[in-house]
């Protein structure tokens, strides 16, 4: 079974790989995309519960535009697809001395929050750091985040322009450091530190620029009703709508090339397809495994260090009266460790920390009220990824977290079982070569940014999408790479296009495989 030779494939139903499919659907391309599992969304999964399927990665959307401008590409809304509700708490905070603080998008009401919580400097402190954080962002986004492949000119460009985000850029500075030089009160420290975590790293070792990532969620955060695997399932339909196949439970073999052109997949059933372009929506570190040529793989700094991951309980159960009762939990509710340091210090070392922070996901709390009955939760603790071959033995947490969490006053029935947990070695089985890693390449490191591989690769009609490429981990990320992806697919048939007459069968293509930047439809901030 093939395809014709001028089809695309896609590797991964990832928010990456449906992005890619449905722009190059739209520009009236013949697109496939085979997915080894049995569900669209890659790491955006669903577990089953009595209450029912209950989100087992993302919990919620943030930067709505990326979103909005691929509806826009395929002729439709945003609106007339999914129904996302914006969330008025983006998150609520607990600490065991009994402190409670509330963050929404409003930023008038985050300093009074705060100054009630901690007192006038804490909020001052927060009110320059959003200042600060806020402009990071905006010289970042466009020259960096949006941009096909980063510029360290352009971001050196970005910063003389706003000489107040300098101190976030001193080489070696971790977020950590900074903190403590911009945050008086510990406490808010630990919060805006583990903004880190978000994208897989670790404050301690991540580089300050990482500050930026609370702007991002401070821009507005969304919950999509029917849980955010209904955006996978929403986005896997649209591309079909518009005359992509997809194909799930269809695990790719082989990337086949000659002469260093890519010429079809072998498919794990044993069929081939044929195809002169294949984007591939997964882990850059798994691709030695799957070209025929793997010295043309990302190199190893591109895909090493791992980044974090995760510890992550999925089940339903109901909150108790007792304690601080049902009203206790908002959609995200994080109950901090008591000391940071012993969560991140081991992480560092590739340990699993005994006691770190949890975060609470109510899904079914996005109107801000407690439903009646069993709700779904999705609780994550941080943990390192894998080693290499140790995937059997793996550290167990010490302190149980509905133990810890009863501490705070949460009580929840019934207790999940272990199989309710999925561990960072069984992540690593889910997606192969991945370590368990969630995102991709650490970001810890002051170069990290500009180690991602990028759309293309050293293989002509090879190109790459997801988490784990430029601009990074989450999902509007990974949507504006799968932009990329399709728009370097498009150039280059252009361009060989033009070229065909002058074109050695199985020849490179004309365009550079590594540095050309390719066009991007996705829309600035």
């Amino acid at each position: 079974m093939g395809h014709c030779k001028d089809s695309i494939a896609i590797i991964g139903a990832g928010m990456g790989g449906l992005a890619a499919g449905i722009r190059l659907a739209a520009a009236g391309r013949d697109v496939t995309i085979y997915e080894a599992h049995g569900w669209p969304g890659g790491k955006m999964r669903t577990v089953a519960s009595q209450a029912g399927p209950v989100d087992a990665g993302p919990t919620v959307l943030t930067l709505r535009d990326v979103l909005d401008d691929l509806f826009a590409t395929a002729g439709t809304t945003t609106s007339d697809q999914i129904t996302l509700k914006p969330l008025n708490t983006l998150a609520r905070h607990y600490w065991s001395d009994g402190t409670k603080l509330d963050l929404t998008h409003d930023a008038g009401q985050n300093s009074a929050a705060i100054a009630t919580a901690f007192g006038p400097r804490a909020a001052r402190d927060f009110e320059r750091f959003s200042a600060e954080t806020r402009a990071l962002y905006q010289a970042f986004d466009a020259p960096i985040m949006r941009a096909p492949r980063p510029s360290v000119l352009a971001s050196a460009r970005a910063a003389l322009a706003q000489p107040q985000i300098l101190p976030w850029l001193v080489p070696g500075r971790s977020l950590d450091a900074m903190l403590r030089k911009r945050l008086s009160d510990p406490r808010l420290r630990q919060l805006f530190g583990r903004y880190a975590t978000y994208v897989g790293g670790n404050p301690l070792l991540a580089p300050a620029v990482l500050g930026l990532v609370w702007q991002a969620e401070a821009a507005g955060v969304w919950a999509v009703q029917g849980g955010m695997a209904r955006l996978a399932h929403c986005l896997a339909a649209l591309f079909e709508r518009l005359g992509g196949s997809l194909r799930l439970n269809t695990p790719v073999a082989r990337i086949l090339t000659h002469k260093g052109r890519v010429t079809g997949l072998h498919l794990a059933n044993g069929d081939r397809a044929s195809c002169t372009q294949v984007i591939f929506n997964g882990d850059p570190a798994a691709l030695p495994y799957l070209l025929d040529v793997p010295q043309r793989a990302p190199k190893a700094r591109q895909t090493q260090p791992r980044s974090l991951s995760a510890r992550v309980w999925t089940f339903a159960a109901e909150v108790s009266d007792d304690g601080i009762g049902r009203d206790a939990l908002a959609y995200h509710t994080l109950f901090f460790a008591d000391d940071p340091a012993q969560e991140f210090t081991p992480l560092a070392h590739g340990r699993t920390p005994p006691d770190p922070t949890i975060y609470v996901c109510a899904q079914d709390r996005a109107t801000g009220r407690a439903p009646v009955g069993p709700e779904r939760f999705q609780f994550i603790l941080n943990a390192p990824a894998t080693r290499p071959g140790a995937l059997k033995s793996e550290p167990s947490c010490n302190t149980h977290p509905f133990e810890r969490l009863a501490r705070f006053g949460l009580h929840l029935t019934p207790r999940p079982t272990a199989d309710s947990l999925t561990t960072p070695a069984r992540f690593a089985m889910l997606f192969p070569h991945s370590q368990g890693a969630l995102y991709g390449l650490s970001p810890n490191g002051a170069m990290a940014t500009f180690q991602r591989p990028t759309a293309r690769t050293k293989v002509a009609g090879l190109y790459l999408a997801g988490g784990g490429v430029h601009p990074g981990a989450g999902v509007p990320m990974a949507l504006i790479s799968g932009g990329h992806a399709a728009a370097a697919v498009l150039s280059d048939r252009i361009s060989r296009a033009r070229s065909a007459p002058m074109a050695t069968p199985g020849g490179m293509s004309t365009a550079s495989a590594i540095a050309a930047a390719a066009p991007s439809r996705s829309s600035g901030s």
